[in-house]
């Protein structure tokens, strides 16, 4: 979760910063994401805002760290590895993470609990077999001074 974690400090999300890391079965690290702009999209051109116009507000076009982390991924297969992630999925997230196989996904924070969108997501896993649990920290503490 520590490496998740970090790499949801690279968003310019002004009011979430959410981070994703793949591990396979060994634990080993497979790919990470965070929430951000596609490629090729300025993050000072596209808007951060919350509420407005729907033009006018980050969710038509920020990329989620989940899917950034899947999109990031560069080997064949993610048969039965696990995602790391700093937020509960959404819905949109969960549907990628179930077509890659992963199997297990272990998050920080469930802010979003009752919205259709996360409860679809928790449908959708436990129909597909994908298991899900809120990480449980193992007591180690980890500071960045930046």
């Amino acid at each position: 979760m520590g490496i998740a974690i970090l790499s949801s400090m690279r968003s310019k999300d002004p009011n979430t910063c959410v981070g994703a890391c793949i591990v396979s079965k060994e634990n080993k690290i497979l790919s990470l994401g965070y929430n951000g702009m596609p490629i090729g999209c300025s993050d000072d051109e596209f808007p951060w805002e919350r509420t407005g116009e729907p033009l006018d507000t980050k969710y038509l076009y920020v990329c989620h760290a989940e899917l950034n982390a899947l999109l990031n991924y560069s080997g064949n297969k993610l048969e039965g590895a696990r995602i790391y992630t700093t937020l509960f999925p959404c819905n949109e997230c969960t549907k990628a993470i179930i077509q890659s196989g992963i199997k297990e996904v272990i998050y920080l924070t469930n802010k979003y609990a009752n919205t259709d969108s996360v409860i679809a997501a928790q449908k959708m896993m436990n129909s597909s077999g994908v298991s899900f649990r809120q990480y449980e920290s193992a007591g180690k503490n980890v500071s960045i001074e930046l």
